[in-house]
Parts: structure tokens; C-alpha cells; sequence
């Protein structure tokens, strides 16, 4: 457990420093989709040969599960990682992981407001806490620069697309398999990012010849690390581990995307900055930590990084 603990707190946490450097030199959505679109195939190939080497049905979608595949997808990969990969354009990738550490806050007041219910004291405490943390990153301060209004909005946006993609999820028709139903959600979420970054004219504003070394290596990191590898050993988790032990994704992630950004990329980390982080990691920790089971086991999907791509899924849009 600690080994798998190790791999999803590590890997998904550095995702955010893998975007970063991709996008550097690399076409954000088209090169996120590629990612997804890319993971998805190669998960689906391999169920799909698992399968026929033990006598078990192939792969197979009814009608109603493939547009519940394209509305989620969408929902969480253009919508959800898609704000991310635009929004690190922007941003450092340690703001923006803290941006997406709101996402179980945002889960918890939609699942409630789905369910028809009032939203908890501690949803409420930690939307306005989480509210506040994002404000003042905003809000310009004399002697501190402000950060990017756009960045912010855009990996803001991907949060809660991310978490309205997750609850649609609970109840949409999907396959059985939970790794069947990421493996196409990633397929048709990733082709969607390609089509809509080729329409948007991201390959003609690009030379291929400008692709640094770097920024490739990124990808194929994310590829290889942050999707095929990592999206397996956080479904182990669930499927292992208490709801108190794998939702501690949602607090950690952060705080290693932070520390890689800031050792690694030398991003900056203001004493404004850090108030933001201790005001929007403290509200999360007491929601995770303090809410009901019901809805500690909503989860968000793919990436999950959000998940982050059906049945329970990973903690953001990474």
C-alpha cells in the first residue's frame, strides 16, 4: 500500500511540472489530447487482449454508455485537464495545482446540490475558505505582482468543469469495468481536445522544428506515468484502502506539485502565495477528513488529472 500510496502522491503530483514543460514549446490541446487519446487506446488494447487470453468477451459499448462516454469525456479531459494545459500557459504549475485542490470542494456542493439536499456546513465553510484562498491570489497587493487573471479563470473553470463531469458520471450508464470505462473515456476525451486544438489553429501557429527536447520528454512522461501507469494504482487504492487513505490524494498532490515547481522550475512562492496554499489546503483537509462517507466516495474521474478517465477515479485534472 505504501509503494502504491508513494506512486499516485509522487507521479500525479509532478503531472502538474510535466504540463508545464510541455506546453513550453508544445500545441497545449492538441498535445494533451494526444496524451489521453494515446493512454486510452493502448489501456483499451491491453483489456482487450487480457480478455481474449482468458476466453471473456471483448470490448463493448451500448449506445446509451457511448454518450454518456463522449458527454464525460468531454466534460472532464476538454473542459477539465483541457483548462489546465491552457491555463499553466499563464500560471506557475504549483499555483495551478492549488487552484485544482478546491475540486472535492466543489464535488461535495454539486453532489449535494444533485441530491437535492442543502449543502453541508463543511462544503459551504470550505467553498467560502477556498473561495477566499483563490482571492487573494488575485486581488493585486502593493510590492506583490498579481498572477495572471486569465491563468487563474481558466484552472479555475477546470475545476469545476472536472467536478460536474464527476457527478454526471454516478449516474450516467457505463461500462462494468472501471478501467473499460476510463480507457474510452480517455480515447473520446482525448480526441475531442485534438479536434477542438486543430480547429482553434494550434498546429498552423506552431513549427514543429521549435518542439524543445524537453517539452517531448514531458509528454512522454505523462503518457507513460501519468496516465497508464498511475491511473491503475489509484484504482488498486480504492478498490484497497480506506476512503481516509486514498482521498489524502487530494491535499498531497498539491503540495508536491508545489515543492517540484518551486526545486525544480524555480517558480516563485510569494508570502501571499503561501497564505493562499495554508487557507485552501486547510479547507480541503477538513472536508475530506470531515465529511460523511456518502460523499467522501465522490470522486472525481481520470487524470485523474482531475482523473482523475468510470467507478471511482483520480483526485484532479492533471
Amino acid at each position: 500500500m505504501a509503494t502504491a500510496l508513494g506512486i499516485v502522491y509522487v507521479v500525479w503530483g509532478s503531472t502538474y511540472l510535466g504540463i508545464a514543460v510541455m506546453v513550453r514549446t508544445l500545441p497545449p490541446l492538441v498535445a494533451a489530447g494526444f496524451r489521453y487519446a494515446l493512454s486510452g487506446a493502448i489501456l483499451l488494447v491491453a483489456i482487450a487482449v487480457w480478455r481474449r487470453v482468458r476466453g471473456e468477451p471483448g470490448l463493448r459499448l451500448t449506445r446509451p454508455q457511448l454518450r454518456s462516454v463522449v458527454i464525460i469525456g468531454t466534460l472532464l479531459l476538454l473542459g477539465g485537464n483541457g483548462g489546465v494545459v491552457l491555463g499553466e500557459q499563464y500560471i506557475a504549475s504549483g499555483i495551478a495545482a492549488l487552484i485544482i485542490a478546491t475540486t472535492p470542494i466543489w464535488l461535495a456542493l454539486f453532489e449535494a446540490l444533485a441530491g437535492g439536499h442543502r449543502p453541508g456546513g463543511l462544503a459551504v465553510a470550505g467553498l467560502i475558505a477556498g473561495t477566499v484562498g483563490v482571492a487573494i491570489l488575485v486581488v493585486p497587493l502593493e510590492g506583490s505582482p498579481p498572477i495572471n487573471v486569465i491563468g487563474i479563470a481558466l484552472v479555475g473553470s477546470a475545476a469545476i468543469t472536472w467536478s460536474v463531469g464527476s457527478i454526471y458520471s454516478r449516474r450516467a450508464p457505463l461500462p462494468h469495468s472501471s478501467f473499460e470505462g476510463a480507457g474510452f473515456q480517455m480515447l473520446v476525451g482525448g480526441s475531442v481536445m485534438l479536434v477542438v486544438g486543430i480547429a482553434t489553429g494550434e498546429l498552423s501557429a506552431v513549427d514543429t522544428s521549435s518542439f524543445s527536447t524537453e517539452s517531448v520528454i514531458a509528454l512522454g512522461y505523462l503518457i507513460l506515468f501519468g496516465s497508464i501507469i498511475t491511473f491503475p494504482t489509484y484504482i488498486w487504492l480504492v478498490n484497497h484502502t480506506p476512503v481516509s487513505v486514498f482521498s489524502t490524494t487530494a491535499y498531497v498532490n498539491p503540495i508536491v506539485a508545489v515543492t517540484l515547481g518551486v526545486l525544480i522550475l524555480n517558480e516563485p512562492m510569494t508570502p501571499r502565495m503561501w497564505l493562499a496554499a495554508a487557507i485552501i489546503l486547510g479547507a480541503v483537509v477538513a472536508l475530506v477528513t470531515g465529511r460523511p462517507r456518502a460523499v467522501s466516495e465522490v470522486e472525481p474521474i481520470v487524470e485523474p488529472e482531475p482523473g482523475a478517465e468510470s467507478g471511482p477515479e483520480p483526485e484532479s485534472a492533471r
